[in-house]
């Protein structure tokens, strides 16, 4: 797969649609994504770096259902590769940590761009 910008992995539609035009239920949302998405990721990060294989697969299987929630479907669909590489204990390294840097560079950008949508949401409330 080739490198994916931000740009192209990052719909919110389905949140605003949910949302019904609620600003308060979209500054939720984005806040408990924002306190979960780093924390994950250095789980994720740390258990490979250990070859705690088992580990990195569970932190990535929580992380796939917020990224298809966030409109991130390229991302989820790769940490679901990285999931599945994981429980299979691991065969192949390279490909797995190639994978995962490229979720984490594309999440931690819209990390950025979701919280600047979440600081003028409050400002409106």
């Amino acid at each position: 797969m080739s490198d994916i910008s931000p740009e192209q992995d990052f719909d919110l539609s389905f949140l605003y649609e949910i949302a019904d035009g609620s600003d308060e239920f979209i500054v939720e949302s984005i806040g408990m994504f924002l306190e979960q998405t780093p924390q994950l990721l250095s789980t994720i990060s740390n258990a490979l770096d250990a070859g705690e294989w088992a580990e990195a697969g569970k932190a990535s299987h929580k992380l796939k259902p917020n990224l298809g929630f966030f409109g991130m479907p390229i991302s989820q669909a790769t940490i679901q590769e990285v999931e599945l590489a994981c429980k299979a204990g691991g065969e192949n390294p390279t490909q797995i940590f190639a994978k995962f840097a490229q979720v984490k560079s594309t999440v931690e950008a819209n990390l950025i761009t979701l919280q600047q949508i979440k600081a003028e949401k409050e400002a409106s409330l």
